[in-house]
């Protein structure tokens, strides 16, 4: 439990939020959104409690443990795998102490470590840090490796398992999907579905935030005001909340003007002296409404390409590798023409981002040819684009460097287009915020008028208004686009074909993100369940009826029989009941589905009315889950049992 009283929190002189009461209990995933400076990060820092809030209070509870995604790795000679452990704190002091333990052949103290360790699960922890390496697409290779040895993206990626692996009760991410790629991204998600504490995080990806928030938490205008639901759920009731406050202002600011003209008409007058003075009282009692001021809006466009050739680019049979033995790539043709919008999935280090390089030009194919027309103009934005910036340099001379011929003038009104003003356009760069330099690297991109973008990871470091000008340009512009993000939404909106890179190929996928999602998360969970399912040294009674399974060729004895029956009737009993509330679940979800999807609804219904809704929903999806992972885990089962069974018969 985390309790908001009052709470007031300043940066300097500016008040950040003022006043915010709010109770957050667990299980609740909260997603904090604003502009940036409307006072995330300074939020998160007050819960954990290296800043105090200048009024009010944030209550929680004393033995509540709390985990963060660290910014930065120190020095450090662990492995992956021994950095991913460490996060569990207590697991690694037991370790420790059952060493010592054993050497100074204290029995009641090694018990007692024992006991501790089966509480925890601590038996299973080597199991679950090497299924947190392999779910944030660290390669078998890898998990040994020095810490040191990984690059910021990697290390980044170490932070969050590290923190995932921390038995916590409340864990705070900040922008947790920035390094990641899509496949990850769906991986973390079903992770923290399952996570039974408080999640709080910051995020500007919406696709994201829509696939696991319970609540969002909007700070603006010096205040933080909490919605019940995920984003999208927030972004409807928001516009209606704003609605009716427009409203009620204008419905106000007419009594108000009714009410002065009668005072200004008749309070000279002894006659109407009573009357005006009355109206005077109304008018002291009515509430001060502020009017609806619009959050700025970001957005721009890409020029018009000065030609458009059809093919843009052809790759024939084109095959790539780094150290001249083992492909990355092999045999790939595509055709790309100024109509491409490809989104390019596959798991990490399957070649996404080397294939995007090659027909950038950064690399060169190692077998097969790739052609390109004479006028063919890249857009290429990496996802570590922000690195080639000058930072001792300022926007302006950053455009220069691409046109000699480019006025001053016309750099910073270019540049006041992608939200640089006044002196900020002079300014050396180096202190600008992640999204700031975001925003340059793109607008040098444009500048050049390209007929081809290449765009890897675009989105890392921008809000979602950012994202969402991206977005808008993106289905306007002329030319080709490839594109390679963990941004779902981005996906959807501007690519009309997905390929996926795998087995050192490309194929295009036939069905779309949802489907492609569904296809990683089954994966995923396939691949807990076979880990689940091995056997520990120590072992409960139900894994060793699953252990008894993989033995089919031994007959098993009369009470082996017994007891493999008896489980087989308890898990038929139990699979079934969960099929019966799955399709009662499923035919509640549809109608509370066409409830919220009727536009009349938000007519003959209020804010309150259509959040126990989205409540009511949200409740049910977050059971059905739940059934669902039951319901294949015990079919998975009751076959092995049948199985076993039958061949023993």
């Amino acid at each position: 439990m985390i309790e908001f009283q009052g709470l007031t929190v300043r940066m300097n002189a500016n008040v950040l939020i003022d006043g915010f009461s709010f109770s957050v209990t667990p299980k609740m995933r909260i997603g904090l959104v604003g502009k940036n400076g409307t006072g995330k990060t300074t939020l998160f820092n007050t819960i954990l409690g290296r800043l105090e809030p200048d009024k009010g209070e944030i209550q929680i509870p004393k033995n509540a443990v709390m985990a963060e995604v660290a910014q930065e790795i120190t020095n450090t000679e662990l492995s992956a795998f021994e950095y991913i452990l460490s996060g569990d704190e207590e697991l690694v002091q037991l370790r420790v102490d059952e060493l010592k333990a054993l050497e100074e052949g204290d029995g009641m103290k090694i018990s007692d470590i024992h006991t501790r360790l089966e509480q925890i699960d601590g038996y299973r922890a080597d199991s679950r840090a090497y299924q947190l390496l392999d779910g944030l697409g660290f390669k078998a290779e890898d998990y040994h490796k020095k810490v040191k040895e990984f690059s910021g993206g990697w290390r980044m990626r170490l932070n969050i398992g590290k923190a995932l692996m921390c038995r916590s009760d409340i864990l705070l991410l900040d922008e947790p999907t920035n390094h990641l790629d899509f496949e990850t991204v769906v991986w973390v998600e079903d992770w923290l579905k399952q996570y039974a504490g408080i999640l709080i995080v910051i995020s500007h990806d919406r696709d994201f935030l829509d696939n696991i928030c319970t609540h969002i938490i909007h700070l603006y205008q010096q205040k933080a005001t909490a919605y019940t639901g995920n984003y999208t759920a927030f972004l409807r009731l928001k516009a209606e909340k704003l609605a009716h406050q427009q409203a009620q202002f204008e419905k106000n600011e007419k009594v108000r003007a009714h009410l002065q003209k009668f005072v200004d008409r008749f309070s000279a007058k002894a006659t109407k002296a009573k009357q005006a003075q009355s109206r005077v009282k109304a008018l002291q009692k009515l509430e001060d409404i502020a009017p609806v001021v619009a959050e700025n809006e970001f957005a721009f466009s890409f020029q018009t390409p000065d030609r458009l050739p059809d093919p843009l680019i052809r790759l024939d049979e084109v095959s790539f590798t780094y150290d001249g033995a083992h492909n990355i790539l092999e045999k790939i043709n595509m055709t790309i023409t100024p109509e491409t919008r490809m989104g390019i999935l596959g798991r990490n280090g399957e070649g996404k981002s080397t294939l995007i390089k090659m027909i950038a030009g950064e690399n060169s194919p190692t077998a097969g040819n790739i052609i390109a027309s004479e006028h063919l103009r890249v857009g290429y934005f990496s996802q570590h684009q922000v690195e080639y910036l000058n930072l001792d340099a300022d926007p302006v001379w950053h455009i220069l460097q691409l046109d000699k011929e480019t006025t001053m003038q016309e750099a910073r009104n270019f540049l006041g287009s992608f939200g640089f003003h006044g002196d900020k356009v002079l300014e050396k760069i180096a202190p600008f915020s992640g999204g700031e330099k975001a925003r340059l690297a793109l607008a040098m991109i444009v500048f050049q008028k390209p007929n081809l973008l290449l765009l890897d990871e675009p989105t890392n470091h921008l809000d979602i208004e950012m994202r969402e000008a991206i977005a808008m340009a993106l289905q306007e512009f002329e030319g080709g686009v490839l594109m390679v993000s963990h941004d779902a939404s981005l996906l959807e909106l501007c690519c009309d074909q997905f390929v996926l890179v795998a087995n050192k190929g490309l194929t295009e996928f036939k069905g779309d993100l949802d489907d492609y999602r569904q296809y990683l998360i089954e994966q995923n969970r396939e691949a807990n369940r076979a880990e689940k399912k091995s056997p520990t040294n120590q072992e409960t009674k139900t894994e060793k009826i699953e252990s008894t399974t993989t033995k089919s060729k031994r007959q098993l004895d009369r009470e082996e029989r017994k007891e493999l029956q008896t489980e087989l009737r308890r898990l038929t009993r139990e699979t079934e009941q969960a099929e019966k509330r799955l399709g009662k679940l499923t035919e509640k979800i549809a109608k509370i589905d066409d409830v919220l999807g009727d536009p009349t609804t938000y007519d003959t219904k209020s804010p309150e009315e259509i959040q126990i809704l989205n409540d009511e929903k949200l409740t049910l999806e977050n059971e059905q889950l739940t059934l669902e992972e039951n319901w294949l885990e015990g079919s998975a089962k009751i076959e092995e049992l049948n199985d076993l069974l039958d061949i023993n018969n």
